[in-house]
């Protein structure tokens, strides 16, 4: 079934009039109005200390969204577990996964700026090493085992009704990372769509025992605003674009891959590119046809709630029309 996905990373133009207050409580609202539309999931990501502002507290925030919805799945990609305490983070995951009844996941990511492996303590050289320590423990835990760690052994009074498999998978961009999902038996997210990723998880899936596992690509996604006039809507936002890409792109790690990552710096460059776009509702119900998803990104680097309004109700209006009764429509 083809579902778009409302997504918020919450970073924050300094030229946005919107103020982080409003831009939050949106998120909400807009995370409400998605749980009564064809949309699958609320996306949540996560990063410290970044200019403009962006998204630090996921648990905080999925609580939020949890509270104020019923059936729409609400997803945190990536959690950065090496700036956790594995005992907390598993809580919070437990506490989570009963209040949404099932609806939260967690993308568990290594992460790629080394300022907040500084600012939280935590090892940037053996941070893969690590992040081993802390899913071993995090794993055993929400499993209902003692875990030893520490010199003591720990459990979790009380478990997730949600299993493992759907409450927690494994992000990454390298070989290393597609192993140790494997070895680890969770389901593999990785951030670029390169099947020697996948060859390499499945055969150590296999090898481990675990069978051959299952690979979420991300199927090269774009942050996308819906409007009848694109061309209009690149002159309103794309200083929201240039600014949002100029920031993820300044954090890239040498060694890191991932699609969302752009290359362009000018709304023109960003365009072209396609990693940012700006559809028309016709367009945006053939991408989500053809593709089987649609992020939707109505707040990106600040835009007014009420101009992100506007494109969610083009989606509603629309969108959601052109993909009733339709021949594809009946095969998704």
């Amino acid at each position: 079934m083809s579902e778009a996905l409302l997504r918020f990373d919450m970073m924050r133009a300094p030229f946005a009039t919107a103020s982080a207050g409003d831009l939050y409580r949106a998120a909400i609202e807009m995370s409400a109005w998605a749980d009564r539309r064809k949309i699958g999931l609320v996306g949540l990501s996560e990063h410290h200390l970044g200019d403009g502002g962006f998204l630090a507290s996921p648990f905080s925030m999925a609580a939020a969204v949890a509270a104020r919805t019923e059936s729409i799945s609400i997803g945190v990609a990536a959690l950065l577990l090496n700036l956790y305490d594995p005992l907390h983070a598993a809580e919070e995951i437990v506490t989570l996964d009963l209040l949404s009844r099932g609806r939260i996941s967690f993308t568990v990511g290594l992460g790629y700026r080394e300022v907040e492996y500084q600012a939280f303590g935590a090892d940037w050289a053996g941070r893969g090493k690590l992040l081993d320590e802390n899913l071993r423990v995090l794993i055993g835990l929400l499993r209902g085992e003692r875990v030893s760690t520490r010199g003591m052994a720990i459990h979790l009074a009380t478990l997730p009704e949600s299993k493992l498999m759907g409450l927690v998978t494994l992000g990454g961009n390298s070989i290393r990372a597609a192993k140790r999902a494997g070895r680890l038996g969770l389901v593999f997210c990785p951030s670029v769509d390169d099947t020697e990723l996948g060859q390499s998880y499945r055969e150590e899936s296999e090898r481990c025992g675990n069978g051959t596992g299952f690979v979420v690509y991300p199927n090269a996604p774009s942050t996308t605003l819906i409007d009848e006039d694109p061309d209009r809507a690149w002159s309103l936002f794309g200083p929201f674009f240039e600014h949002h890409a100029k920031i993820y792109s300044g954090w890239a790690h040498p060694t890191r891959r991932a699609y969302a990552v752009p290359k362009g710096r000018t709304a023109s460059e960003l365009r072209a590119e396609g990693k940012y776009r700006i559809l028309t509702p016709e367009q945006a119900a053939t991408a989500l046809k053809e593709t089987g998803s649609l992020h939707l990104c109505p707040l990106t680097a600040g835009i007014d709630p009420a101009l992100g309004w506007k494109t969610l109700e083009l989606f509603e209006s629309k969108v959601e029309c052109l993909l009733i009764d339709t021949p594809t429509d009946q095969a998704i």
